[in-house]
């Protein structure tokens, strides 16, 4: 899984929703606490640079090692944190390009439990700034976060998979407004909401986008219909026995219960509830089992949608999301490919500063020497110095180019070492 090398390389560990219970997974989460102590135990091992990624969905951590690193250290660190816990079975992970790859999937949200979706993008920047925080950020590990999330920038902007809805309750209420041609206001209607639940409560989401002139809420339980009042303030809240005496002064109604039973009849909606005027009356029935009877769609007032014609819709997006994730994996190939490229280029950038170094150090050498010898003036002294630093950088364009274009980590490792040994530069520290 990970390979012994002699330069610096990306590697990834953790465990995620894909082969982990959520039992588990609850058992490793990071605190803030237990990042600082994880970073400890990295640093003690000679990991410099690491940064944690902790959700419901997954606890990972991301970092760079050399070939003095043997990888079970790592996983000692992480299991060390969580005494007790037999997570090893349940750890995943991988190094250099893999990680890479991964790290940017995971940013744009191609390895969440909803595809595409946003909230993984603001989790990732914030614990880049903890590691940052910390001292646990240098510029290896910024500059793959960073690439990491401007390309799940680019792919939000440009795919835009987050936007095909999957959550029943916004389908639902998207399709409500489509059905009565409301376009994005509900202004002019009043609303019955029937259930306190998560999926009434996040139909109350959206509802409240749309603007309709009132929503009542009816509960069999009243103290959650309370609840939900405190998060809308603006709720009318009815007692359940009363739903079909509001009806009348609805012309929207939502259903979401986790009732066996029918919550709205045919019988009582004709006896108490139906206008006579031919007014349309739309229902949203998003409860399995229904809350409302099949039979009111032969009333030709009355306009009915159901979780099955939901569904479809669901699996639809579902479908469009997996589309555009693949067609988005080619910009992340590209992505990868330009951050490695930095890699393979930087792996020289110590070398490249020491001869720079050792020009400085030439010119200023040299110019101490003509100070002493030759009665120069402060404007004469500028301009020598300024020739004798543009003939060194003029002398070492070429041999920089040159080492910025070297194929191979081989070739790397030989001009280092010749360039070392040739202008008694000091070590790079890359290797």
């Amino acid at each position: 899984m990970f390979g012994r090398v002699t330069m610096m390389k990306f590697g990834y560990m953790g465990v995620r929703y894909k082969e982990t219970p959520l039992a588990v997974r609850e058992l490793v989460s990071f605190t803030d606490t237990k990042k600082t102590e994880l970073f400890d135990k990295m640093q003690r091992i000679g990991v410099k640079q690491c940064m944690v990624l902790s959700t419901c969905n997954r606890s990972e951590i991301f970092f760079f090692y050399n070939g003095e690193i043997v990888i079970d250290q790592v996983y000692r660190c992480y299991e060390e944190c969580f005494p007790g816990t037999d997570i090893r079975p349940c750890l995943q992970g991988s190094g250099g390009r893999e990680a890479l790859v991964y790290l940017f999937r995971v940013a744009a949200g191609l390895e969440s439990l909803v595809l595409g979706e946003d909230q993984i993008l603001g989790q990732v920047a914030e614990s880049l700034e903890f590691s940052q925080l910390m001292g646990m950020a240098g510029k290896e590990l910024n500059k793959v976060v960073r690439d990491a999330i401007r390309c799940a920038k680019r792919i939000k902007e440009e795919y835009r998979i987050s936007e095909q809805p999957l959550s029943v309750s916004y389908v639902g209420v998207r399709r409500l407004a489509e059905v009565m041609g409301a376009g994005r206001s509900f202004a002019g209607h009043r609303v019955l909401v029937i259930g306190s639940g998560r999926t009434a409560e996040l139909a109350l989401v959206y509802l409240r986008e749309y603007g309709p002139d009132r929503i009542y809420v009816c509960s069999r339980t009243m103290r959650r219909a309370g609840r939900l009042r405190e998060q809308f303030p603006e709720l009318v809240v009815i007692p359940y026995e009363e739903r079909y005496r509001f009806l009348p002064e609805c012309d929207v109604v939502l259903s979401a219960t986790a009732s066996p039973h029918l919550v709205v009849v045919r019988e009582e909606y004709e006896r108490q509830a139906a206008s006579g005027e031919g007014i349309p009356r739309y229902f949203l029935d998003l409860a399995a089992p229904r809350d409302i009877d099949r039979r009111l769609e032969d009333l030709p007032e009355v306009r009915m949608i159901d979780l099955d014609s939901l569904q479809e819709i669901t699996e639809q997006n579902r479908r469009e999301r997996e589309r555009l994730a693949g067609e988005s994996v080619t910009l992340i190939r590209q992505a990868v490919a330009e951050t490695e490229e930095w890699f393979h280029i930087s792996r020289m950038d110590g070398t490249i500063e020491s001869l720079q170094k050792r020009c400085r150090d030439i010119v200023e050498d040299s110019c101490a020497y003509l100070d002493r010898k030759l009665d120069l003036g402060g404007r004469e002294r500028k301009i020598v110095k300024k020739v004798l630093n543009a003939s060194l950088q003029r002398l070492l364009r070429e041999p920089i180019q040159e080492l910025k274009q070297l194929d191979s980590e081989e070739e790397q490792e030989e001009y280092r070492e010749m360039i070392q040994r040739l202008f008694a530069t000091e070590g790079d520290g890359n290797a």
